[in-house]
């Protein structure tokens, strides 16, 4: 009878812990299972890649596993399973934007220590009496970075120090907040410029060699910043809605003398140093095309630099501690995740299928064609998790696409590289939301993120949509 009770109360404890949310992922991965034995296009290292991206993207915004383990657990299981090397895991560490994030931790964290960041931290909050004022005041500031520094990368590791020094004025929800604000206004304002993001000038590469056709940095200009300010402005508006605490204290407690000190005081000696630093690096990374050097490779020769021993910023231990190593493996295992969708022909066959379904509307009217290229591009980011792949993957297949049916490839190249800018989605779509992700203090969970994207996403193609068939238009975009 007791031996009965004990299994009664070991069946209720295990149901307990059972959550419906622990049902419902795991009923997913039996659907994703079931979907991807079933497409017969795929050969077998191509079906175990497709599910183990789709569970690591199911678990990274459902669960609170930490996004690294679900990264590396996921690429161990490719391996186990005989659909990859084990040198998918080990050549994940020599992927470019890992050493890019390194650098840029280290040169965010000089900012810091020289006291850049908090001048211009007292420099904004002088300006701003409520904190939803200076919300304002940060974005404009980070918008009109995109015309000098050409790395969405770049942008969010300059940022970083800013965002910690203005956190001390903020609750931890607000923290959240200014989390998700800093990388999304960086990634929405990219549309701004030519040189706002290497994709730009892959598809426009693109397109010269293709089509002989080729569009201006003032052509970009033209087209491009009317409609950044615009879906900037939308995407501040819409997380500030969305997130900000309603309940919080709305004033700035600033200490107005403080503000004056250090707004009035010179600039010492690790400051100019900094300075100067940061100005050599917006310099090599605009100049990327001349010297021929990534912009990986510059943002670390800029952190080596501001290591140096007696001549540096920072000491090498104080650079090092400044390195989120957890947030490293986590983009080295997510990046080698999205790779392998490339290496093993998924990306391949989804442009296939996709082209198939673009041929289908030859005859269709304009706002049709319009809307297909939009969501094409626009939900992109959902199955290619690099901004440059999917310019690489896709311009290609839509210069085709614009010639079968037509139509001006500079049209459709320039409405799909602005589609292609969205990215709002899940932090591994971009690494300047991976930069803020899971990042010690200030950071943001990836459920608020969907939350956003799901409002976002449909506003962006909708404001694309109204742009091309009135301002576009009339500044002479047209199919």
């Amino acid at each position: 009878m007791n031996t009965t009770k004990v299994k009664q109360n070991r069946t209720k404890t295990w149901t307990q812990h059972v959550s419906i949310k622990t049902v419902v992922i795991c009923s997913l991965h039996v659907l994703f299972l079931i979907a991807v034995l079933l497409i017969d296009a795929l050969d077998y290292r191509a079906k175990v890649s497709l599910f183990a991206f789709l569970s690591a993207m199911t678990l990274w915004i459902t669960t609170k596993i930490p996004a690294g383990f679900v990264a590396i657990a996921l690429i161990a299981f490719i391996i186990v399973m005989k659909a990859g090397k084990p040198d998918l895991l080990y050549h994940s560490l020599s992927e470019e934007v890992v050493w890019l994030m390194i650098g840029s931790f280290i040169i965010g964290e000089a900012v810091k220590v020289s006291g850049l960041a908090e001048r211009l931290t007292h420099s904004i909050l002088s300006q701003s009496n409520r904190k939803g004022d200076m919300l304002y005041g940060l974005s404009s500031i980070l918008f009109a970075s995109a015309f000098f520094i050409p790395s969405t990368s770049g942008r969010a590791a300059l940022s970083m120090p800013i965002i910690q020094q203005m956190s001390q004025k903020f609750s931890n929800k607000e923290q959240s907040v200014l989390a998700i604000l800093a990388p999304v206004v960086i990634l929405m304002s990219t549309s701004a410029t030519l040189i706002g993001a290497g994709s730009h000038l892959i598809g426009i590469g693109l397109m010269e060699s293709t089509v002989d056709q080729s569009i201006s940095y003032f052509q970009w200009f033209v087209w491009g910043v009317p409609f950044a300010i615009v879906i900037t402005f939308l995407s501040v508006f819409i997380i500030k809605w969305m997130l900000w605490p309603k309940d919080g204290v709305q004033e700035i407690e600033a200490d107005q003398t403080e503000d004056n000190i250090i707004g009035k005081k010179q600039m010492n000696g690790k400051e100019k140093k900094t300075v100067v630093l940061v100005l050599f690096l917006i310099v090599g990374w605009m100049t990327e095309s001349i010297h021929g050097y990534d912009i990986a490779f510059i943002t670390m020769i800029g952190a080596i630099l501001l290591m140096m021993p007696r001549y540096g910023i920072i000491s090498w231990k104080q650079g090092m501690n400044a390195v989120s190593w957890n947030l490293i493996l986590f983009v080295a295992a997510a990046t080698a995740l999205g790779k392998v969708l490339v290496d093993t022909g998924i990306v391949e066959w989804i442009e296939q299928e996709m082209l198939h379904v673009l041929h289908l509307f030859i005859d269709a009217p304009e706002w049709l064609i319009v809307l297909i290229i939009l969501l094409v591009t626009v939900t992109s980011h959902l199955y290619i998790t690099s901004h440059t792949t999917r310019a690489i993957v896709f311009i290609p297949g839509l210069l085709l696409f614009s010639k079968t049916i037509g139509v001006d490839p500079t049209t459709v190249v320039f409405l799909s590289l602005i589609g292609m800018n969205y990215c709002v989605t899940v932090p591994v779509s971009s690494k300047a939301l991976l930069l803020f992700y899971e990042e010690g203090k200030i950071s943001y969970n990836a459920g608020n993120l969907l939350k956003i994207s799901a409002i976002l996403m449909p506003l962006y193609i909708l404001v694309m949509m109204l742009f091309y068939f009135s301002y576009w238009q009339w500044a002479g975009l047209h199919l």
